[in-house]
């Protein structure tokens, strides 16, 4: 009999994002942006751990004293291999199967996780996301900010040993998935009850923080585990919050 894999979820986060620098260090209720996404990625039933990927930085403390007061691991590597950060995290921590995460989704549902990682074993693939890029375009995909990723710790080095691209290095998945004929790859299609034509809670900019926050108070206070079908009904309902944020340009990979 062999021994169960280790699932990791590996959270990207650093203090020095381009468009909103220490965005997840913002305060919403009294919280951390990463404390919120730390808490509900810990009510994912299949996780054995979660590690925080940060840098090397001194500007990147505050995330690993943050990852300490929350009581989760946190591996600090480079700032621009990603890619790297998140495969040392991994092997640092002994995980086998890695739930890739960005430090930008404070609103993610943990149901995803069990979902996503469920679907990963039962197809056998090599990679599996919740996210199809065409599909978000046609507004048959989640809202962005409720995105996962899962691969072995395995594939990823693998991948990792064959590409020098920088695009890679900073997108850390991106050569499991626009590399089909050497990697197998599902996506998992999304109920309409999950579906956000327009809609996004990925913490980018100001605008984004301020639809994170209008979600955060009118639904954690009462249901501190509201799930995406909650926050999906919320800006549907609510044109005026979802306007905020509806004209950021997002960047594609």
């Amino acid at each position: 009999m062999t021994d169960k894999p280790r699932i990791v979820a590996t959270i990207e986060a650093r203090m020095t994002s381009s468009r909103l620098p220490g965005k997840v260090m913002m305060e919403c209720l009294g919280k951390s942006m990463l404390a919120h996404m730390v808490e509900r990625v810990k009510r994912a039933n299949i996780l054995d751990d979660i590690i925080i990927a940060t840098t090397i930085n001194d500007t990147d403390q505050a995330i690993a004293d943050e990852a300490s007061r929350l009581q989760v691991k946190c591996y600090r590597g480079s700032e621009d291999n990603v890619m790297s950060r998140v495969l040392e995290a991994a092997q640092h921590f002994s995980g086998d199967i890695i739930v890739e995460l960005t430090g930008d989704c404070p609103l993610l549902d943990p149901a995803l996780i069990d979902h996503a990682v469920d679907h990963y074993f039962s197809s056998g693939v090599d990679y599996l996301s919740n996210l199809e890029i065409n599909e978000f375009e046609q507004g048959l995909a989640h809202p962005l900010g409720f995105a996962v990723q899962v691969f072995s710790t395995a594939v990823l080095a693998d991948a990792f040993g064959r590409t020098d691209d920088p695009l890679d290095h900073e997108h850390v998945s991106r050569p499991l998935y626009q590399t089909p004929e050497r990697y197998s790859v599902k996506y998992l299609p999304t109920p309409e009850a999950q579906r956000g034509p327009n809609m996004s809670v990925t913490l980018d900019t100001n605008q984004d923080f301020q639809v994170i926050c209008a979600v955060l108070r009118a639904l954690s206070p009462e249901k501190p585990d509201f799930t995406i079908e909650e926050v999906v009904s919320y800006l549907a309902t609510h044109p005026d919050v979802r306007r905020i944020n509806q004209d950021i340009d997002r960047v594609k990979v």
